[in-house]
């Protein structure tokens, strides 16, 4: 990678801000279609993305002649560890929550990401990066509407724990990927199946359900766009801050309505509009700025 990494100079500007973009965008069309794949287990379509990864990066690596171990292995394996469980409750939550209440707990990583990147790696939060981060946050809040703060429904008292373990776990995945800026953006998605594979295959064997034709076109896919998706994410962490980088891609909720408008048929709600109005707000705030 060419781009700078010095502290003084690193932006969300130029490359940084397109690959967290690209990054949110790939994300989104993963979503999709793991929502379109309900029918299958969760630790299914986990293996199915980490194999695929696996097959992408390797092939990567040896096209470019790259070691795929890297230099900081102990990072990697958190990097690899923490991404899995992540993901893990993430679709916990999503099992036992409504879906507009998971997505808003887990979209608690980016500014746990902010924190933990400064306490860290000694990273600086400014105030006009915060003011980015509550505008963005509060955007998603009026675009998912969860049942607690827009109702009565009571959340499940597993679901909550799954829901903010998973931002949690995230958000030191994302730490972990910023703190690896030194190694290639493939060795860093490498680990991630690394680890997963593992701990994914007994636990997909024990509630294994046959994929169909399309299913399977579908898995595919979603191994696809996660794999683009990390290496977008792996690359913009590499020359952005963290806290304003993991601002950006709260624009993966905009890409979600969108699609999910054209896919689903679902419009978008007045006030989620307006959230996302808050979300392109915040995003663009920190796009202007420099750390």
């Amino acid at each position: 990678m060419t781009e700078s990494l010095k502290s003084g100079t690193e932006s969300v500007r130029g490359p940084a801000f397109g690959y967290m973009v690209a990054s949110a965008f790939f994300f989104s069309l993963m979503s999709v279609q793991v929502k379109v794949l309900g029918r299958l287990p969760i630790a299914e379509i986990i293996l199915a993305r980490s194999v695929v990864s696996l097959i992408l990066t390797v092939g990567g690596l040896r096209r470019l002649g790259i070691s795929p171990w890297g230099k900081a292995r102990g990072r990697l394996l958190l990097r690899g560890l923490f991404g899995f469980l992540g993901l893990c409750c993430f679709f916990g939550a999503i099992h036992r929550l409504d879906l507009s209440d998971a997505t808003v707990l887990h979209y608690l990583n980016p500014i746990l990401t902010a924190v933990f990147a400064a306490v860290a790696l000694g990273e600086r939060i400014r105030r006009l990066h915060l003011l980015a981060l509550l505008c963005s946050f509060s955007g998603v809040v009026l675009v998912a509407r969860p049942a607690f703060l827009f109702g009565t429904a009571s959340l499940s008292t597993v679901g909550l724990g799954l829901g903010i373990g998973g931002a949690v776990f995230s958000a030191l995945a994302y730490t972990m990927i910023r703190s690896l800026r030194t190694e290639s953006p493939l060795v860093v998605v490498f680990y991630f199946p690394l680890v997963t594979l593992p701990l994914a295959i007994p636990w997909a064997a024990y509630d294994f359900v046959m994929p169909s034709g399309w299913e399977w076109l579908l898995l595919l896919g979603i191994g696809v766009t996660t794999q683009l998706a990390q290496i977008a994410l792996t690359r913009g962490l590499s020359v952005c801050p963290a806290g304003p980088a993991m601002n950006v891609a709260y624009s993966q909720v905009l890409f979600a309505v969108v699609l999910q408008a054209l896919v689903f048929g679902v419009v978008p709600h007045a006030l989620g509009l307006a959230g996302g109005a808050m979300i392109f707000a915040g995003v663009a705030l920190i796009s202007l700025t420099r750390r």
